[in-house]
């Protein structure tokens, strides 16, 4: 019985090679962090309330809808002039701003520009039922 030993660099016929990573089409895997800290830019949309610091909101994030507590604005942001204002204690109708929340329960979360569909969500009041606020997820924290 004989064998066929390949000459150095040489592919045997027939025999599976592994891919050349440079040569490889597509995109990179990402892999979506699992998250409770999340901090967003958000539109406020509600004209009967501010939203204010340490407010607990339902968050429809993808699929699902957890609590999620506002514990902290981080500024406010002018359109006009698109100045930070550090010091704004509260948002208004139609303000925007950037501020961080605590989810209750992890969620499956990107950044916005990564990915919209999970890096996105919108604020509900529980007492109400009513939608007062879209975001956009800028950073999410493990």
């Amino acid at each position: 019985m004989s064998h066929d030993v390949p000459a150095a660099g040489e592919v045997p016929a027939g025999k599976p090679h592994p891919p050349d990573p440079e040569q490889m089409a597509g995109r990179r895997i990402h892999v979506t962090g699992v998250v409770q800290d999340i901090e967003a830019m958000i539109c406020w949309m509600d004209s009967t309330a501010a939203l204010r610091p340490r407010t607990i909101y339902r968050m429809k994030h993808t699929t699902r809808t957890v609590r999620a507590m506002v514990t902290d604005l981080r500024y406010r942001l002018d359109i006009n002039t698109m100045h930070r204002d550090e010091s704004a204690s509260e948002l208004a109708l139609n303000e925007i701003g950037r501020v961080v929340l605590r989810a209750t329960e992890p969620v499956f979360a990107d950044d916005y520009r990564r990915n919209r569909a999970t890096g996105s969500f919108i604020l509900i009041d529980e007492s109400t039922n009513q939608t007062v606020a879209g975001g956009m997820i800028r950073m999410a924290n493990t």
